[in-house]
């Protein structure tokens, strides 16, 4: 074969080879984001108790909940809090996560690692530890215990996680809140604390066994 033929002949298969990867390439670029319902942050009865309306224009917009771009290894259905970030994404596929803004420990007080809910509440009851009544006697009140409820510190919705390889409960929960101001701040004892209205969206997409992912 003439030099010059053999060059167009290795020329067109490397073209042709490449013609499906980029054409492959393309297809998962243009994958289309999910869609989702909006999410109305208005007053809103939820069983016994009215959960009050939280005026969302006066969150950052981008700790409101959104689909975004997600480069991660974990599977979908997987949560990932980037504590650093305040931020709590659920693994969707295609490469896309389902965004929330939280509010995480304060210094000194971050938990992280992998764990896994294994245990779900509408409404949950709250009890302080010892340490947090230390901390602030005055939550001596509440020491036997402080019913569910709109002013309960757990908020509408509870996620409680243990540590996966050595299945204990460190008392870190994923839970709502009444502080809707304190989201993207660091703002609370250890726990993942998101809007009201946005926590009963993840405890609906989510049960026992997901895996939590902390870093």
């Amino acid at each position: 074969m003439p030099v010059l033929s053999r060059r167009l002949f290795t020329t067109g298969l490397l073209a042709s080879a490449a013609m499906p990867l980029a054409a492959c390439m393309e297809q998962i670029a243009l994958a289309p984001p999910p869609e989702i319902e909006p999410l109305d942050y208005a007053s809103r009865r939820d069983g016994a108790h009215t959960i009050p309306a939280v005026p969302i224009d006066q969150v950052p917009e981008w700790l409101h909940r959104q689909i975004v771009r997600f480069d991660t290894e974990e599977e979908p259905g997987t949560i990932v809090i980037r504590i650093d970030h305040g931020l709590l994404h659920l693994v969707m596929p295609d490469g896309y996560a389902l965004r929330y803004g939280i509010s995480v420990g304060r210094d000194g007080l971050d938990w992280r690692g992998e764990a896994e809910i294994y245990r779900t509440a509408h409404w949950p009851g709250w009890t302080p530890t010892a340490n947090m009544i230390r901390r602030d006697p005055s939550l001596e009140r509440w020491a036997d215990g402080q019913p569910g409820g709109p002013r309960n510190p757990l908020g509408a919705r509870a996620l409680y996680l243990r540590t996966i390889g050595t299945g204990e409960d460190e008392g870190i929960r994923i839970h709502g809140t009444p502080e809707w101001r304190s989201i993207g701040h660091r703002a609370s004892a250890g726990c993942f604390r998101m809007i009201n209205h946005d926590v009963i969206d993840l405890y609906g997409r989510v049960g026992r066994g997901t895996r939590v992912v902390v870093i």
